[in-house]
């Protein structure tokens, strides 16, 4: 039986909040496979820290335990890179500047998926699918394909 590679994926704060405060059942794959290994998930400290931010939110803080629990479970989910990678091609230029981060981390960490559902970057998402780069997905779109992938891989681990 083969192991199955982990994706390397990139999560937006807002999908971050999903997962880690609201706990939203949707995502329950994404999560135990994040908890598993089977995918891996990378951020950089600006992200970091803007989730840390996020969390004091006076409509959020009283959402989840504290913000040093929710952020401990955060960083034993997601991986933080301190280095930029050597392959720096030309990424579009995101509508919100905020957000251009996002693509940054997924560029640099060669990423194969960034998954969002901030709508300026959700609109790049064509262009960085025609120029060959990774995708951006929402968690809906991501977690089809994944699940799809997921039942071929163990179907063929089934019959070897």
């Amino acid at each position: 039986m083969t192991d199955i590679i982990p994706k390397r994926l990139v999560l937006d704060t807002n999908v971050c909040l999903d997962l880690f405060v609201f706990k939203d059942p949707r995502w329950a794959v994404l999560l135990d496979d994040l908890q598993s290994g089977h995918l891996s998930a990378v951020t950089r400290q600006d992200c970091r820290d803007e989730w840390i931010a996020v969390l004091d939110y006076p409509h959020l803080s009283s959402r989840h335990a504290g913000s040093a629990a929710v952020t401990a479970v955060f960083d034993a989910h997601i991986s933080c890179i301190t280095s930029a990678s050597p392959f720096s091609y030309k990424l579009p230029v995101c509508s919100d500047k905020d957000d251009q981060k996002f693509l940054e981390i997924a560029r640099d960490t060669q990423a194969e998926v960034l998954i969002t559902k901030d709508k300026a970057l959700l609109k790049l998402a064509r262009k960085m699918k025609h120029a060959g780069m990774f995708r951006i997905e929402t968690p809906e779109q991501f977690l089809r394909t994944y699940v799809k992938e997921c039942d071929k891989t163990a179907s063929r681990q089934t019959k070897e």
